[in-house]
């Protein structure tokens, strides 16, 4: 009977063990049910860059309020066929083009600021006539030239202009020189150049006011579009001067401007290899004559008081009135009804003719 018990006790403890090698797979814990994710938060998009604060006076564009009462800058630029390409003129804010002697005509390209703008090279720098200091004290502007014919040199004293001359001038004949690539080219009288980097360096040293004086006005008006209400087809514009010089006016709609052509190709900047464009065009009628007695034949051009002219912004023109009370007032410009021209945001050209000897055509 003991043997009985024993063999079955032995049994029972075989049959607890686990089997040869094998375990049981244990049952894994229960897992806590998931909850929901959360969806990630969509990202506030980043402002865009505010813009500068302040506006130019000359174009109605935004600028650095610190500009805005700088006197601007006027430059006496050589346009004779043989002194092409000019250099930094497709960044100037306001370009003059007037009749010189013997048909020729010169710019006067005016920058509100020649800070940060990259100008570069300017020039060929040429000589002062009256009439092209009387624009640029339209502007109060510090006047940039080389040389000047005997009347004009007496109206530079006499009016008490702010002027840099790369001729006659003392020490801010410093921030002149002689192009050398240009000298390989081109005649020597077309190889004189100044910068924006010297002109401010120049000023830097206090010679002149930099700012507008307190209660300086500069009465244009912009706006974002200046197409002119009501005004007829102009997308090819011809200005004659003279025999000698016709300036060519295209209309380009993607640009928002005219393309400027003169001496049967495009009017270039020497800086860029690119195209001067202008937003508005404003063509101004006046009287001009030659000088008695002047064996150069130089000329007197009016610039104040009234005439009539013509506005073209976004391929359309209309007729306008120009004013000037005197030679240190900027151009008043006004429809023919008598209200204030408003122009385009951007850069104007402004092509001073006389009817008798030029002429303009629209198409």
């Amino acid at each position: 009977m003991k043997r009985i018990l024993s063999f079955l006790l032995a049994a029972m403890l075989l049959a607890s063990l686990p089997g040869c090698g094998k375990t049981e797979p244990e049952e894994p814990p229960a897992q806590p049910a998931a909850s929901a994710a959360a969806p990630a938060p969509i990202p506030e998009p980043e402002p865009e860059p505010a813009g500068p604060a302040g506006t130019n006076p000359l174009t109605g564009l935004p600028m650095e309020p610190e500009y805005e009462s700088l006197r601007p800058v006027a430059v006496m630029l050589n346009n004779l066929k043989a002194a092409q390409p000019q250099l930094g003129n497709s960044l100037a804010d306001i370009i003059y083009e007037v009749p010189a002697e013997g048909g020729i005509t010169r710019m006067l390209a005016l920058y509100q600021t020649l800070e940060g703008e990259q100008v570069g090279m300017l020039g060929s720098i040429r000589s002062s006539r009256p009439y092209y200091i009387e624009l640029a004290l339209g502007h109060d502007a510090l006047y940039v030239h080389a040389g000047g014919s005997p009347e004009a040199y007496q109206d530079l004293s006499a009016w008490g202009v702010d002027n840099m001359d790369g001729v006659n001038g003392g020490s801010d004949a410093k921030i002149f020189w002689r192009d050398k690539e240009r000298r390989k080219t081109m005649d020597y009288e077309h190889t004189l150049v100044t910068s924006g980097e010297k002109i401010l360096a120049y000023l830097a040293e206090g010679y002149f006011p930099t700012e507008h004086a307190d209660g300086y006005d500069y009465p244009q008006r912009f706006a974002e579009d200046g197409t002119p209400t009501g005004g007829t087809a102009a997308e090819l514009v011809s200005v004659k001067f003279s025999q000698y010089k016709t300036g060519v006016f295209d209309y380009d709609a993607a640009e928002g401007a005219y393309l400027v052509s003169q001496y049967g190709k495009p009017y270039t900047d020497g800086n860029t290899g690119g195209q001067v464009r202008a937003v508005n065009l404003l063509t101004l009628e006046t009287e001009i004559s030659q000088i008695s007695g002047d064996s150069y034949g130089r000329l007197r051009v009016r610039t104040t008081g009234e005439g009539r002219g013509q506005y073209f912004c976004g391929g359309k023109t209309v007729p306008i009135l120009w004013s000037r009370k005197d030679r240190n007032s900027p151009f008043v410009y006004r429809t023919e009804d008598g209200a204030p021209l408003t122009l385009g945001q951007g850069n104007s050209y402004v092509c001073i003719y006389s009817p008798k000897t030029g002429s303009v055509t629209v198409s």
